[in-house]
């Protein structure tokens, strides 16, 4: 099972590797990150790197596609040669899916048009500029269209525990869960917008640079 996982400069890091720690657990799943070119790409921090090991056109009929978010998916909304490739590979994959402004992406290419989406809570609404529905939930299932997308960041993890269920059923996904001892005990009750405090959401709103 080939799972893509395309990156690109500014993608958020927990976006691609959380699902990565899941999927990657999958039986006979090889994980692929792709790029326009192979390489390093940072994320929109600048602190970290991961290295894309295949062009985007060395993988056209993966399984399963990831589709990462982060500030670098703004400048990816017109690219012809990532989103060509999402319609590329969707017409073949047995799901494809999204972490949060991932979906912004795969909006953009024409795979959400009528389809409930989600998306980072702060952008949920540009969802709608592109065709797509957009809903406050943290993952969005849609099996009939094969595609998946998650809210932001950690919500990728849950999304590819659900995936996870979905390939290779509830029993292996829980074992998977135990694997990474996923039993979120945040220290706040707050990591939602319907939760948090106004002062909160309005320090995230003005720090969005650096903190969504």
């Amino acid at each position: 099972m080939k799972i893509a996982i395309p990156i690109f400069d500014r993608f958020t890091a927990l976006d691609a590797v959380g699902p990565y720690e899941v999927l990657s657990r999958l039986p006979g799943a090889t994980v692929h990150f792709l790029a326009a070119e192979p390489g390093p790409k940072r994320t929109e921090t600048g602190m970290l790197a991961l290295t894309a090991d295949l062009a985007l056109d060395e993988l056209t009929d993966p399984d399963v596609v990831v589709v990462p978010g982060g500030f670098g998916t703004r400048e990816l909304m017109h690219d012809e040669q990532l989103l060509g490739w999402l319609r590329r590979a969707h017409a073949t994959s047995a799901w494809t899916t999204s972490v949060c402004t991932g979906s912004l992406l795969l909006a953009a290419a024409g795979l959400l048009d009528g389809l409930e989406a989600t998306t980072h809570w702060l952008v949920l609404e540009m969802l709608a500029e592109y065709g797509a529905r957009p809903v406050s939930r943290r993952v969005v299932e849609h099996p009939e269209a094969r595609i998946i997308t998650a809210a932001g960041v950690s919500a990728g993890i849950d999304m590819a525990l659900g995936l996870a269920a979905r390939i290779a059923g509830a029993a292996y996904a829980q074992a998977i869960q135990l694997g990474i001892e996923y039993d979120p005990e945040p220290p706040f009750d707050g990591g939602s917008l319907a939760k948090a405090p106004p002062e909160i959401v309005a320090l995230v709103r003005g720090s969005a640079g650096t903190l969504a």
